[in-house]
């Protein structure tokens, strides 16, 4: 059987101290403020679990690529492309080259990615969404040696650098558009509400908390996909299926709303086209609505009402952490290596088209 790579997570738990610790002591940092003691634990340790280092040195006379690596948990969502398009524009400009890991929301994928780094050794790292919880331990360790970068949602603690995205923020200005237009009664569909997949619950709690401040919480209908889908490969239409298939269902049940909220642009599709199946007019019997601004959500039979959030910017502001962190090492000023978190946020921006309009209040038969 082959033998588990032994980590800096494998050591600080045998010598009893941080990560961080045994980052520096192995680093030959310890001179800044180990003492002895620690730094024998930390040595001894290493060397009775058979720790190698990871190797650091390109081949003599090699030229290495300028290459980022970027991973994704979704390329059939236009949401990811349109970050990879941020990040590979700002790239281009630097002459940096792209090697994109689709890791498809499947933890072995990801893990066997991330192994693949300290061979690959790229210059720079990007997530485009947090990195599941059980390989923490492996991103942080990699951002030891590589810069790494995560477009997470805020507020989630990391000790790696990222960009900050308000996911409630999406989903409070949602909720308000319907409100301010007289639904009472409403609907929301979303993929799998995860612990993986957390900036998904967040769009939903900013969505209920607007109802919650109007006296309405209860009035709205969250249908979530069940958990299993994640673990399929992503089909192209997946998402579109999701917002396709619940609205059936929901229609089924003859709740009666009078809005329909989509997590993203794809599932408010599925959406569309099933009220459309249905013989029910938008937005005059039922008002609709995604987020993300896709190109799509501009060329579908009825444009789409949606909410901007620049998200080519956030690839590009990722792009440039990993860029002034490559700074940062070649004209250092201190032993340690600062972590940042970088808030750069967009407002974002409602875009009304024709899937929204104001409430039908008359019942239904």
């Amino acid at each position: 059987m082959k033998k588990n790579k032994v980590t800096s997570t494998d050591i600080a738990k045998a010598a009893g101290v941080s990560q961080a610790t045994v980052s520096m002591v192995l680093n030959k940092r310890h001179n800044v403020s180990f003492s002895r003691e620690t730094v024998e634990k930390v040595e001894r340790a290493a060397k009775e679990l058979g720790y190698v280092p990871p190797g650091r040195k390109t081949r003599k006379g090699a030229k290495r690529e300028k290459l980022l690596v970027v991973f994704c948990s979704n390329l059939t969502n236009p949401y990811y492309v349109m970050l990879l398009q941020g990040i590979e524009s700002r790239a281009k400009e630097q002459g940096f080259g792209l090697f994109v890991c689709n890791t498809q929301r499947d933890l072995k994928m990801e893990e066997r990615y991330l192994k693949m780094m300290w061979e690959l050794r790229p210059l720079g790292i990007i997530y485009t969404c947090n990195p599941s919880h059980c390989f923490m331990g492996m991103v942080e360790e990699l951002a030891e040696q590589i810069p790494v970068a995560v477009v997470n949602n805020q507020n989630e603690k990391m000790n790696v650098d990222a960009v900050e995205l308000d996911n409630s923020k999406l989903g409070r200005i949602m909720a308000r558009h319907l409100l301010e237009l007289g639904h009472r009664k409403v609907a929301y569909i979303a993929p799998p509400l995860t612990i993986r997949q957390k900036q998904r619950s967040k769009r939903v709690e900013g969505f209920l908390k607007e109802f919650e401040k109007a006296g309405l919480k209860e009035q709205v209908i969250i249908k979530a996909a069940d958990e299993e889908i994640d673990l399929d490969v992503a089909h192209i239409d997946s998402e579109y299926k999701i917002g396709y298939d619940l609205t059936k269902e929901l229609l089924s049940e003859n709740k009666n709303v009078t809005a329909i909220a989509g997590l993203n642009d794809m599932i408010a599709f599925g959406v569309l086209d099933a009220l459309h199946e249905a013989k029910i007019k938008v937005p005059s019997e039922v008002s609709v609505m995604g987020c993300d601004n896709t190109l799509f959500a501009r060329m579908h039979k009825v444009e789409l009402t949606t909410i901007e959030h620049f998200v080519i910017f956030k690839g590009r502001d990722a792009c440039d952490i990993i860029m002034k962190k490559m700074a940062s090492q070649n004209s250092r000023y201190s032993e340690l290596e600062p972590i940042s978190t970088y808030h750069v946020e967009y407002e974002p921006k409602l875009i009304v088209r024709g899937t929204t309009g104001p409430a039908n209040t008359r019942k239904k038969k």
